[in-house]
């Protein structure tokens, strides 16, 4: 699949597993792994490394085909998901980051650019997650608040 904002295809990432049913030689059972992502959680792992490290060190394929949940609704059942999901926070992180990077260099059009890109995706996203009643009605995206949440 192509980029969003690019003319590229791009590499792929990892795959997920292409089954829905967990493997027969994965022999963990949902309570084990709902406590493992829980104990990650606690540790101060976000959910993409929560996957990551389930995966590489515990040969967990799949939190959702052994559970039968994702990891963050495993989170917001024990109260310890984020308000604004982890994708949304990553690209408010970046557009924070390209606003602090302009106001030292102002002339810099290339990451102008990349700003209005990221923050169009930002505005997307959000759009997305009003739908799916993940973030509240009335959120909106603003660049003063953003710099407030992310630190």
């Amino acid at each position: 699949m192509a980029r969003m904002h690019a003319r590229k295809k791009g590499k792929s990432g990892s795959t997920p597993p292409t089954s829905k049913v967990p493997p027969s030689w994965v022999n963990a059972k949902p309570e084990d792994v709902e406590t493992l992502v829980v104990e990650l959680a606690k540790k101060g792992y976000s959910q993409a490394q929560i996957g990551l490290v389930l995966r590489d060190q515990y040969g967990i394929p799949s939190v959702k085909a052994i559970t039968g949940k994702k990891i963050r609704q495993i989170l917001k059942e024990h109260g310890l998901a984020s308000e604004i999901p982890e994708d949304l926070m990553n690209l408010i992180r970046r557009a924070v980051r390209i606003r602090k990077h302009l106001e030292k260099h102002r002339k810099d059009m290339h990451n102008k650019v990349a700003l209005i890109l990221v923050e169009s995706k930002i505005r997307r996203l959000a759009d997305y997650y009003r739908r799916k009643g993940e973030l509240p009605a009335n959120w909106k995206y603003s660049p003063d608040k953003a710099a407030v949440l992310v630190r």
